[in-house]
């Protein structure tokens, strides 16, 4: 109720409240100064605010504080006071504002002049001390009993009901009544039919009143007049609705027992009853909804089985109407006589492992689920391979291995694959526990380095047991895709429903439900900026967060047009060029949405996304899939996507249009095959899934007196949803196989997980005479543990007949593509020759090295049966999808790589934060708990010429089982600050204090922190000291090099010098962390570090350069590696000098070389 009247304008708003502007103005005595006298009887309720002053303005309505905190306002306030959220009073703003306690606040931005709208208010209100709410309103009056429907010698059921007086305040109680009824006696011969009125039909189906005549109306989607609906009874036609949508059935008794099926093409099947009527004459008006295409909700769930144990799969598809019909298929097998929503598959035996899927059929299609692997394990096979992987990780620099001649050491570690375990007799769809691989025992070794030993612990063997519980997160930013404005405080909705809005700077955060297998959110901006956007958001199903920022299409500006005319809209955003769709509009063919006709002036707001332009690729809508006829999930190839706003221009209401005619010039259309495919979609905002709206035909129009041009035409109505595409199914698909690394090594063990990797098709450019910069589709698709398979189009015959771009990115960090000058190096860019050749690999500084390192571009050629070398990645046929996902790592596959940095960290317990399921259960783990990630970072301001590295050495300080054990080392060399060329400063992590694994006692870290070289400590905080003091134990400072303390258990703050966050993901909690000490406060963010603010200690360092063996120059990882990592930056030059509307980024905050030149180090 609320949201709808937010879409009236003001003064409806008005209106409907049955009061004036003018009589409850501020000037009233209604809205109350700070001064006004409260009795002792009386109080005043706590703040609320329930709008924003978006839109027409900010209404802050007593009904609807009501509705969301009934129990808080009386029945009667006596007054009501308003303040700004910067706590001005209202009387104070100077705008033109209205209050009155029985209704509420508001302030409406059409009053406060130009360029001004309203602040953001909230009220409170007087009312009388322990007043109670009546939480029951009154019931109505009962109807009369209907009649009562029972045949003859039958017993029915009458009901009688009755409506809650009140929209605010629920009733208690029953709304409907029911009694039984019995039917009158059956005849002894004849027709059985008993009628309440009128007399049975000579087929004795129905009831006949011959002086009854029912005339109806039907609206199909949207309250467009539904010409041609089909009304049945009993399965028997009985009518068609004319061009208006209306019809005229004699006959038809009115006795609340007639029920009709409307059937209409497009919609699904609608039921309705006659209602009961004295008169000879009822009117029966219905409305109809689009056919909801199926879509499934939950695909069956891969298991891992004993020989001879039992497995169940289950789907789960809805639609309206709903599917009617299931088949299960075992790896692409139809099985006979499985046609329930359920597969049980009782006594396995090896032969029955493989993929199993279900399609699921209807009166609105088809769909086929995902499928789900069934692993059979012999009775005497072990559930896991005992035997761990092999996974290296780097040491710090002083711990050169001479067994291995490296800086690596290899701890091992298990795969995080699904396992028997421990499983009860019950058939589930989920299994009851989850059970993966993971480690059942680990050893703690002491790896030898200079002067000390260091300790880690390996894992030696794996076991069956209890997945980790992760959380999935979505974030990122939404902003504009033309100057990278962000939507602020824009809502986000799921199936339909608001579950998150965006921030003052377009972040938002979204944890993923469990069991969702497609991720579709719709972005709203309340001000109408932008083009509502519906994204298909790929996530890492194992757990963790991924980052993505959502382009938004600002909406262009509406132009009045008159709906009493023929109306052109053309669309086109490439200059130069010829507009690419026109829309037709014929005139009167403009709906309000109760069906009435509209006559008067629109205002249309028309958005093309252009695709003859590459930078649009980016704010494409959804992921460009339809449902096939067989219920497979196929790709289009856009040629342009369009968003409609039609509005009246008094009301600002919205407005529906029908018989609209779409033109593509088909000069367009650059693939001949394409003309006779193309079609007309509309986006589905709850699936993500493209819809088809009609054909487009070829037609031959004169323009101008001599030029005649070939147009693509179609017919499409403008209802309830405003996207559309010009699209053709292409059935030239291939996978690209892509892998991200951690450093420029490309070692297998360094792979990251959770990157988002884009790949946009060009058009076809050989034999065509295209736009070399225009796109056809976009997708994107997150690493996993063993890289990425992008949806690709392709071509066998034609090797460059297709091109692609690809891109990674990791938290809002361009990873880097392996150069491909001076010369191609197929060892680094992990594809062989001649295939490489082929494929014609270009970075995007091939020619151009002003130009950023973070794409690359390849011919999408479709690898040939009769090659060996294509046969082996990195494009592999549609069809072997499963090849390119189980590929070994020795296949062929483009490399993307993150850009290094001045960061070397050290866990004892191996830990990848890219993928929480690698968590293990042990004393030293330095993240305790894997869906609680608190992250502590101390500030140290550095008074010397040069950036100075400095460490914290981690160790339990209080908990038995763990005190002066190491739990870990970072390392982080310090940033020079920007005025002052003396001095500089570093964020350092180090382990926060609080409760270890088994949640049963906490441990204070003992944490040391030691700048290298000739270094002395000057100043500690005070108020840390003070707490430190006051919080004992107190740790020894004797040594006036370092500074040493037992970490607190308090998140403190930039008072401080000490900065934590807790998050669900643990390089989201870092990056907040981070950038709030960069910033010196605890509650903002900055990438440029500031060195006087929010500082806990201070030291004095000499003249001494830092050698070129320093810890950072030694060291070739990055953050995230399993227990150790590393980070290079780009260049002293950028380090402080934020990127226009780029993310913050860890990595990029500290460098170190004044050249921006890699130096490579040596092993």
């Amino acid at each position: 109720m609320w949201h709808q009247r937010m879409k009236m304008s003001p003064r409806q708003l008005l209106l409907i409240l049955g009061i004036t502007a003018a009589a409850v103005s501020a000037q009233g005595e209604s809205l109350t100064d700070d001064w006004t006298p409260v009795s002792e009887n009386h109080e005043w309720t706590t703040w609320f605010n329930v709008d924003h002053p978006g839109g027409y303005g900010d209404y802050e309505q007593l009904e609807a504080i009501r509705f969301y905190y009934r129990a808080r306002v009386c029945e009667t306030p006596r007054a009501i006071e308003a303040r700004t959220t910067e706590w001005i009073p209202a009387r104070e703003t100077g705008e033109t504002v209205h209050a009155d306690p029985s209704v509420g606040f508001w302030c409406l931005n059409e009053e406060q002049g130009p360029d001004r709208n309203c602040s953001n208010y909230a009220v409170r209100f007087l009312c009388p001390k322990d007043f109670t709410v009546n939480i029951q309103a009154t019931w109505g009056q009962w109807s009369d009993w209907t009649p009562c429907p029972a045949a003859c010698d039958q017993v029915g059921v009458q009901i009688r009901t009755r409506d809650c007086l009140s929209h605010s305040v629920p009733c208690i109680g029953p709304k409907v009544e029911q009694r039984a009824c019995s039917g009158p006696e059956c005849p002894t011969s004849g027709c059985s039919l008993h009628c309440v009125i009128g007399r049975a039909n000579a087929e004795c189906d129905a009831c006949m009143c011959e002086e009854h005549i029912l005339l109806g109306s039907v609206r199909g989607a949207g309250g467009l007049s539904a010409e041609g609906a089909a009304i049945l009874r009993n399965g028997k036609l009985l009518t068609l609705t004319d061009h208006n949508g209306h019809f005229r059935i004699p006959g038809v008794c009115p006795d609340g027992n007639t029920t009709l099926t409307i059937s209409l093409q497009g919609h699904s099947p609608l039921t309705a009853v006659v209602p009961v009527s004295m008169e000879h004459t009822s009117v029966l008006s219905v409305q109809m909804k689009r056919i909801e295409k199926l879509h499934v909700l939950n695909n069956p769930e891969s298991k891992s089985r004993v020989e001879g144990q039992t497995a169940a799969f289950c789907c789960k598809v809805t639609g309206a109407p709903p599917p009617d019909n299931y088949q299960w298929f075992h790896n692409n097998t139809l099985l006979e006589r499985k046609t329930e929503t359920t597969l049980v598959l009782k006594d396995l035996r090896p032969e029955q492992a493989g993929e199993y899927y279900c399609r699921a059929s209807g009166p609105s299609g088809a769909i086929k689920t995902k499928p789900a692997t069934l692993k059979v394990i012999g009775k005497n096979e072990p559930s896991c391979k005992p035997q761990p992987d092999s996974h290296l990780i780097r040491l710090p620099h002083d711990c050169y291995q001479n067994s291995t001649d490296s800086f690596y050491y290899d701890v091992g570690k298990c795969p995080t694959t699904i396992c028997v375990g421990q499983l009860d007799n019950g058939i589930r769809c989920k299994d009851k526990i989850s059970y993966c691989c993971g480690v059942e025992t680990m050893e703690k070794r002491q790896v030898t380095c200079q002067g000390y030993q260091l300790p880690t612990m390996v894992v030696t063997k794996c076991g069956c047991q209890k997945c980790v519980d992760t959380k999935t997160i979505v974030h990122g930013r939404a902003i504009a895709a033309d100057n990278g404005e962000p939507m602020r405080f824009g809502h986000i909705f799921m199936n339909g429903v608001r579950i998150s809005r965006t921030g003052y700077k377009g972040t938002f955060s979204v944890q993923v439900p469990p069991d969702t297998e497609r991720l579709v959110l719709t972005f709203v901006d309340n001000m109408q900026k932008f083009v509502n956007t519906t994204k298909v958001l790929p996530f890492h199903t194992k757990g963790g967060a991924v980052y993505h920022e959502i382009k938004l299409l600002r909406k262009k500006a509406p132009i009045t047009i008159s709906s009493t005319d023929t109306n052109m809209l053309e669309l086109g955003e490439v200059e130069g060029q010829e507009a690419m769709v026109q829309i037709q509009i014929p005139p009167n063919s403009f709906y309000k949405e109760n069906g009435e006709v509209f006559v008067g002036n629109v205002n249309a707001s028309v958005t093309f996304l252009d695709p003859r332009n590459v930078s649009t690729a980016a704010a494409a809508q959804s992921d460009l899939n339809y449902v096939g006829n067989e219920g497979d999930t196929l790709p289009l190839r856009t040629y342009g996507m369009f968003s409609v706003d039609f509005r009246g221009e008094e009301n600002n209401e919205p407005l529906n249009a029908g018989e609209v005619k779409v033109f593509l010039d088909s000069a367009q259309v650059k693939m001949s095959e394409h003309l006779n495919t193309m079609k007309l979609w509309s986006l589905n905002p709850d699936t993500g899934l493209w819809e088809e709206e009609g054909s487009l035909q070829m037609e031959k129009k004169r323009r101008g007196k001599r030029e005649e041009r070939t147009f693509l035409i179609g017919n499409m109505e403008i209802r309830e949803r405003r996207l559309f595409n010009l699209d053709v199914p292409e059935n030239r698909r291939c996978y690209v196989k892509v892998r991200a690394f951690r450093s420029e090594r490309f070692m297998p063990s360094e792979q990251v997980e959770g990157v988002v990797v884009s790949l946009i098709n060009m058009e076809p450019s050989p034999g065509y005479s295209s736009n070399p910069r225009a796109w056809g589709r976009f997708d994107s698709v997150v690493t996993g543990s063993n890289g990425a398979c992008l949806p690709a189009f392709c071509d066998e015959q034609k090797a460059d007949a297709y091109t692609a771009h690809v891109m990674a990115n990791l938290g809002g960090e361009e990873l880097e593509a392996v150069a491909s000058t001076p010369k191609l190096n197929p060892n680094l860019i992990g594809v062989p020759q001649p295939y490489l050749g082929k494929l014609n690999y270009r970075r995007s500084d091939h020619e151009d090295p002003r130009v950023k390192k973070t794409s690359l571009s390849i011919n999408v050629a479709k690898p040939s049966p009769n090659a060996a070398e294509e046969g082996n990645g990195p494009v592999y046929p549609f069809e072997k999808l499963k090849d390119c996902e189980e590929a070994q790592f020795s296949a062929a596959h483009f490399r993307f790589s993150r850009v290094e940095g001045d960061r070397y960290d050290y866990n004892t317990v191996p830990f990848n934060e890219d993928a929480p399921m690698s968590w293990t259960e042990d004393y030293l783990s330095w993240w305790p708990k894997p869906m609680e990630y608190r992250a502590c970072y101390i500030k140290v301001k550095i008074n010397s010429p040069h950036e100075i590295n400095v460490r914290s050495r981690n160790m339990g300080g209080t908990h038995p089982k763990t005190v002066g054990q190491l739990y870990g080392l970072r390392d982080t060399r310090s940033i020079r600050d920007m005025d002052q060329n003396t001095v500089s400063a570093v964020c350092l992590e180090f382990k926060c204090s609080g409760m270890l694994y088994d949640q049963e006692r906490v441990d204070r870290t003992l944490v040391k922190v030691i700048p290298q070289g000739s270094c002395k400590r000057d100043h500690v905080n005070t108020m840390l000291q003070e707490y430190l003091v006051n919080h004992l134990p107190l740790a020894v400072n004797n040594d006036t090099n370092e500074f040493t303390m037992l970490a607190p258990l308090d998140p403190l703050g930039h008072n401080y010098g000490i900065y934590t966050v807790t998050d669900q993901d643990p390089r989201t909690a870092k990056e907040i962390a981070l950038g709030r000490c960069f910033d010196g406060t605890s509650d903002s963010t900055s990438r440029v570090m500031k060195s006087n603010d929010g500082v806990a200690l201070s030291f004095t360092c000499g003249d001494r350069e830092v050698s070129q063996q320093s810890v950072f120059q030694a060291l070739q990882n990055s953050q995230g590696q399993g227990s150790v990592s590393v980070v290079r930056g780009e260049g002293r030059q950028n380090r402080n000098r934020p990127k226009p509307n780029a993310p913050r980024s860890s990595s990029r905050r500290s460098t170190r070389n004044p050249a921006g030149k890699r130096r490579k180090n040596k092993n």
